[in-house]
């Protein structure tokens, strides 16, 4: 069933919800491929989990994420090069009260300076967002790599 075809449940219709979820990403994506990590950060929960087929034990905390963020941006910073998380295919999967479930693909690019942009990997991102007064936050973040499956 798509997002359009759901029940409107609670305060917003469905297609509210999704122009939401969309928006909210656009501005993590681009928090974090700016160097906002402190604002990155808060854009999950407090004791929000970030984990991944990458790393052997999941981020937990905004204390945390902010701070892998950071080394991560001055590490390619350092480097020369600009990452980009491109984020699509955006499903809104399931809601329950200020529960919202999403699925979603993503492009990870690199770009050296005076370089080529490739593409360094490709995932699945399935997250648990709670709707506040301020917005969606990421209570659980689950990325899954194409190449490490």
């Amino acid at each position: 069933m798509s997002v359009q075809e759901a029940p409107a449940r609670g305060p917003q219709s469905s297609v509210e919800l999704y122009q939401q979820v969309q928006q909210f990403y656009a501005r993590q994506m681009q928090l974090l491929d700016s160097g906002e990590v402190d604002a990155w950060a808060h854009t999950f929960t407090e004791d929000g989990v970030f984990a991944t087929n990458a790393q052997p034990e999941p981020t937990v905390g905004r204390q945390a994420m902010a701070a892998g963020a950071r080394n991560a941006v001055e590490y390619y910073t350092a480097q020369g090069i600009q990452r980009r998380h491109m984020l699509g295919t955006v499903s809104v999967t399931g809601q329950e009260g200020t529960t919202v479930t999403v699925r979603s693909y993503v492009l990870l690019i690199e770009t050296p300076r005076g370089g080529q942009a490739t593409i360094l990997c490709s995932a699945t991102c399935e997250d648990v967002l709670e709707l506040g007064p301020d917005g969606p936050a990421v209570r659980q973040r689950d990325v899954s790599r194409d190449d490490l499956v």
